[in-house]
């Protein structure tokens, strides 16, 4: 049986200080040797680490700003310089944005898009000689239900996710007989600090019924890389809504996301008037 890259290996995860990143480090920190932590709040980071002290997993707490590339290379090359190796890479780290795109800060849709683009390209590409030359290694990008679909009120934020999801599957058609699983993972909503981040000008929160807490996703991206799924959407209700518009005709996808556009155009000109 082919060994699988989480165990005993080490372990890159991005964007680990809360959520979905927070809850695979819990899950994994029982099964690889080494997880590095990352993400920019040190203190989250090092909370989280404390918490797993006891755990069999040896916690590296590493901040970084994965907005600038050079410290992207500069992370795998200290890991790799401590470790030895990295044997997985999960690209969990992304923001977001809502509402409509003329109105969206530009400086914001430029860190979005260097966090959820630019950071996961550089990272993959420092990373990937070193699997390719050991014959083994992992690849696990998170991205977002919104890669297979889009969505009015999303529009920079499911660029950046259809962007992650064409990448991953080319990436993984290249690798095919070298021993180097790519994996993507493309949720649905899922209860973490997203939304919060993104900024919500309806100020009105995703149905409780159809998010999926942050450990259950986590279980499903682990999953995924264990079974070398090419593409895995966790949650019956996320693979019900996201599988039901990527079946869609195009035609009719864009038929009534453009009456959603047209009602969600009306109720920001509502909520920003006195």
């Amino acid at each position: 049986m082919t060994a699988r890259p989480f165990d005993d290996g080490v372990v890159i995860v991005t964007g680990a200080s809360s959520g979905i990143g927070a809850a695979l480090v819990r899950q994994l920190s029982h099964r690889a040797r080494v997880i590095v932590v990352v993400a920019r709040r040190r203190a989250l980071l090092e909370q989280l680490a404390e918490e797993l002290s006891q755990a069999p997993a040896v916690i590296v707490v590493q901040p970084a700003d994965l907005t600038d590339p050079e410290a992207c290379t500069a992370l795998v090359e200290a890991v790799t310089l401590a470790h030895d190796r990295v044997d997985v890479l999960v690209n969990n780290a992304g923001m977001g944005d809502i509402g409509l795109f003329e109105a969206a800060d530009p400086e914001k849709i430029l860190r979005m898009i260097r966090v959820n683009v630019v950071g996961l390209t550089v990272l993959t590409r420092a990373v990937l000689p070193g699997m390719v030359d050991r014959g083994r290694g992992g690849i696990l990008n998170i991205s977002s239900g919104f890669g297979l679909n889009f969505m009015p009120g999303f529009a920079g934020y499911v660029g950046t996710k259809h962007y992650v999801t064409g990448f991953t599957e080319s990436l993984r058609a290249e690798m095919r007989g070298t021993g180097v699983r790519v994996v993507q993972v493309c949720p649905g909503p899922v209860a973490t600090e997203f939304e919060t981040v993104a900024g919500n000008p309806l100020d009105r929160g995703v149905p409780g019924f159809v998010e999926q807490s942050a450990s259950d996703c986590a279980a499903g991206c682990i999953a995924a890389m264990d079974r070398n799924r090419a593409l895995s959407v966790p949650g019956v209700v996320a693979w019900l809504l996201v599988h039901g518009g990527w079946w869609s005709p195009r035609v009719l996808s864009r038929w009534v996301l453009s009456l959603v556009g047209r009602l969600l155009r009306r109720k920001l000109i509502a909520v920003k008037e006195p």
